[in-house]
């Protein structure tokens, strides 16, 4: 905490199925400031300790208000939350606004693996980062280059038994009737469907090998897809699933790109399967008249392996647009994205995104890398330590030190 400063007052919502939130909380009040959390469902109160919890037990339409009274009544001061976008933190994120209460938002990292982020306000399109390229190379101009090296490493295993045990418990109707899920799928066909394609992700992964060994030295084009529960795809896009958005896509590329051309469509490695997504893909395909020409990937590709392949990439808002401005590859984003800058996304019509797009600027790439990593991001991951021991003493930081948004020396390590 600066001299002088008065101590703060957060209140934590939902967060990562892990320590990181409890543990942050602690490192906040050992740095004197004062800690809250609400509890929304049974998940919730398993992820809490420390701190005694308010618990929710109202229904949806009561929620506003409730929140709305409890952050006056308390004399928060800052509100912190995974992802903004969820029913709950929506609606909590609106009344912190009003009220002149900062909201934290934090995810996993723009950049990976090792990285979280930590940002004031919203996400993606919901992001105060600047769009233009002119303020972002100011903004990096004094900054150091970005270390990649991975320094930790998560737990998946972890990570998923934790969210299972999150969602499952949250299915109870005691002691929260009236909790509302925020996922699109029931947790029960959900874990089962993505437990079966789990098991089968080896023989995936080597049949999308195969098709790019067989497409080697034509030109290839990349449909990144994203997980259908992600607001990044519900809130954040024109779109109402993957399905339309690939439509548009494939549209788009039957009138722009080359005749002999293909897309490749790489579906996300935590895709469930619960849509069934060869025939789909295949479906739209013959819809947009290019039988043959699009091409579906499955399992846990490599993204370096797909992007290096391709000669541009096309998303609705996925992060790993951000890997291909890296690696040289031009950008296509359907939706909103914290990359849609000019020098990094393209900007033109999307048809003629497929024959004319240049690669990205790479000062403009490095300058952007470099500002997100020292303004939105943390050192760390949320499962496993002592990455997550980083993650919490990083964040804590950053939070005592109100340095959200800006360039902060000591958090990146």
């Amino acid at each position: 905490m600066p001299p002088d400063a008065p101590p703060r007052r957060f209140l934590f919502l939902q967060g990562p199925t892990s320590d990181f939130f409890p543990n942050l909380a602690a490192a906040l009040r050992a740095r004197g400031h004062a800690t809250f959390r609400i509890n929304l469902c049974l998940g919730d109160r398993l992820f809490w300790r420390g701190t005694p919890a308010t618990d929710f037990h109202g229904r949806a339409a009561a929620w506003p208000g409730f929140i709305a009274a409890y952050l006056a009544r308390h004399g928060i001061t800052d509100i912190l939350m995974l992802g903004e976008q969820r029913p709950y933190h929506l609606a909590a994120a609106t009344a912190a606004r009003r009220l002149g209460v900062q909201v934290v938002v934090t995810d996993y990292g723009y950049i990976r693996p090792d990285w979280l982020i930590l940002e004031r306000d919203g996400l993606g399109a919901g992001s105060r980062f600047p769009r233009q390229a002119e303020a972002i190379l100011a903004l990096a101009a004094s900054l150091p280059p970005v270390d990649f090296a991975p320094h930790y490493t998560d737990s998946f295993p972890r990570q998923a038994a934790a969210d299972v045990l999150y969602h499952l418990a949250s299915l109870l109707p005691w002691p929260y009737p009236h909790y509302r899920r925020f996922t699109l799928h029931h947790p029960l066909p959900n874990y089962a469907a993505t437990g079966w394609q789990l098991l089968r992700r080896n023989g995936h992964t080597r049949r999308a090998e195969a098709v790019l060994d067989r497409l080697a030295g034509q030109e290839c084009h990349l449909y990144a897809m994203q997980m259908e529960t992600d607001f990044s795809l519900r809130a954040y896009s024109r779109f109402a699933d993957n399905d339309e958005a690939m439509a548009a896509a494939m549209a788009s590329f039957a009138r722009g790109a080359r005749p002999d051309a293909h897309l490749l469509v790489k579906v996300h490695p935590l895709d469930p399967g619960l849509k069934r997504w060869p025939g789909r893909v295949a479906a739209l395909a013959r819809a947009a008249g290019l039988a043959g020409r699009v091409h579906f990937l499955p399992g846990a590709l490599h993204m370096d392996r797909a992007i290096g392949a391709c000669r541009s990439v096309v998303t609705v808002n996925s992060t790993l647009a951000i890997r291909a401005l890296q690696l040289g590859r031009p950008v296509l984003a359907l939706g909103d994205a914290i990359y849609q800058v000019p020098g990094l996304a393209w900007q033109g019509e999307a048809d003629a995104f497929w024959q004319a797009a240049p690669p990205p600027d790479p000062v403009v790439v490095e300058a952007f890398v470099r500002a997100i990593a020292a303004c939105l991001q943390v050192r760390g991951v949320a499962f496993k330590r002592p990455g997550m021991d980083a993650a919490v003493r990083n964040a804590a930081a950053r939070l005592d030190a109100g340095a959200l948004n800006v360039p902060m020396a000591g958090v990146l390590g």
